[in-house]
């Protein structure tokens, strides 16, 4: 038996980590190439990767969430296979060091890039699919989702600031948010917004400043939040 190479150590190491081993690592080495390596790369998998864990996570939030709306359920699980949520949980695994991309991607960072992270994830997943069937993949999106599902508020999933602070309010039967324009600075092309929030119910405003007025106001909504939920964690 020959040594080991370079490239099998790391495909080694990955694969620990990722807490499977594959009978057939080439499929993990497809996974793994970007299409700037040329027509043997990730794409195909990427396609049937993304079928795969919509419909797994859909299957986990339709048992363990038995109460919620069909809508809820399409919020929650939009959250979770959005390609913000593979690329954070790509990271976890430290996938941007066992990528594999042309020159051109290297040169630019490709690897540090959300959406490669993303699409390599849903790779992956494929790759599980067709090294290993359907309980292996099921198994291993459990297993690399399992942090998200088991710390899963559904109403909080996926709602902006500004829906959850309605919310909350609204359940209250308190008067809803108002939110003002302080102040906007700069030239056209990198103007700021100074927003403010008023809740009624503390009798207090909350000022944050973005790009836009919608970001601000977002801010400016999560602020009152955390201040709203701090309250609640006191209560209790």
């Amino acid at each position: 038996m020959g040594a080991e190479t370079e490239q099998e150590k790391r495909l080694r190491q990955l694969s620990a980590k990722l807490g499977y081993t594959f009978k057939d690592p080439s499929f993990l080495v497809r996974a793994l190439t970007h299409r700037s390596m040329g027509a043997k790369n990730n794409e195909r998998l990427e396609f049937l990767g993304d079928s795969l864990v919509n419909f797994m996570i859909a299957d986990a939030l339709f048992h363990q969430f038995g109460g919620i709306s069909e809508g809820d359920l399409s919020r929650v699980r939009a959250h979770l296979v959005k390609g913000e949520t593979l690329a954070k949980i790509g990271r976890e695994y430290d996938l941007s060091d066992y990528l594999m991309l042309g020159p051109g991607e290297l040169k630019s960072g490709g690897y540090r890039r959300s959406s490669i992270i993303a699409d390599a994830v849903e790779a992956i997943i494929a790759a599980v699919y067709e090294d290993g069937g359907l309980d292996a993949c099921r198994d291993f999106v459990t297993r690399i989702y399992q942090g998200r599902m088991s710390d899963l508020d559904p109403d909080k999933v996926g709602k902006d600031p500004k829906t959850r602070l309605q919310e909350i309010l609204q359940a209250r039967q308190a008067d809803l948010p108002e939110y003002s324009v302080i102040s906007v600075n700069g030239p056209a092309h990198a103007q700021e917004f100074t927003i403010s929030c008023f809740v009624g119910t503390m009798d207090r405003k909350f000022e944050a400043v973005a790009t836009s007025r919608r970001k601000a106001e977002q801010l400016a909504a999560e602020e009152a939040l955390q201040v709203l939920e701090k309250g609640n964690d006191d209560d209790g």
